[in-house]
């Protein structure tokens, strides 16, 4: 069974994060502590802590590096948007994953082309860890770490800008929306081969083949979830 949080709680949750960071003197681009030192600041779990830091980062408040923490976001609005929430607000699952469609295979290109062998690395972890995943939570965890690292893996400042845009909507559009009827991924869960086959393009340097494999995956997933897009 996935933990969630009560509304109440998860409010109180967000509201004591929000607190620290305004009485903190947080500003744009500051890093905040890690988690261990935040859950001992703030007296809550792990498990509490992470929804409210997924809650802040929704609405466009933080945003999170993988291997180098949670900084403070910029207040400059995006692209004429009040905020990066009041964006996701004017999205559909379905327009957001077109708009991956648009970005994310050409991500992958690059990331074939400039993967480093720590990128490679990282993606192969993601991957497999995604693949031993408890849990759905632990699994969507995985996974978004996986496409973070074929984005960091095309080295390309611009882009992983754009893919962290792009994921921040895509984690707002998509909250609460997929019921799932299984408490973890099964073994013949087919974002597994189509991961493999993703990873395997980028560590052969093979920018087409990456392309029509992150292509392919996400029609797919769009496809279980949403029908075709």
């Amino acid at each position: 069974m996935l933990l969630r949080m009560e509304p109440a709680e998860n409010k109180n949750a967000v509201a004591a994060l929000r607190s620290f960071i305004s009485e903190g003197g947080y500003s744009p681009g500051d890093r905040l502590p890690p988690e261990r030192e935040l859950i001992g600041d703030l007296g809550m779990s792990r498990t509490t802590l992470r929804r409210a830091l997924d809650a802040l980062e929704r609405d466009g408040e933080i945003w999170r590096h993988v291997g180098k923490g949670t900084f403070i976001a910029s207040n400059v609005p995006f692209n004429g948007v009040e905020s990066l929430a009041s964006l996701s607000r004017q999205m559909t699952p379905v327009r957001t994953m077109r708009a991956r469609l648009c970005i994310e295979p050409a991500i992958a290109r690059e990331a074939a082309i400039n993967a480093s062998k720590e990128a490679v690395t990282r993606i192969m972890a993601a991957k497999n860890k995604a693949v031993n995943a408890a849990t759905w939570t632990e699994y969507e965890e995985q996974d978004d770490l996986f496409h973070r690292a074929v984005a960091e893996a095309a080295d390309n400042i611009l882009l992983l800008t754009l893919f962290d845009q792009l994921n921040q909507v895509r984690r707002a559009v998509a909250w609460g929306n997929v019921v799932r009827e299984t408490t973890r991924p099964p073994a013949d869960h087919k974002s597994f081969a189509e991961h493999e086959r993703l990873a395997a393009a980028i560590e052969a340097r093979d920018p087409n083949a990456a392309a029509d494999a992150m292509r392919m995956h996400i029609g797919s997933v769009s496809a279980r979830l949403f029908g075709e897009v």
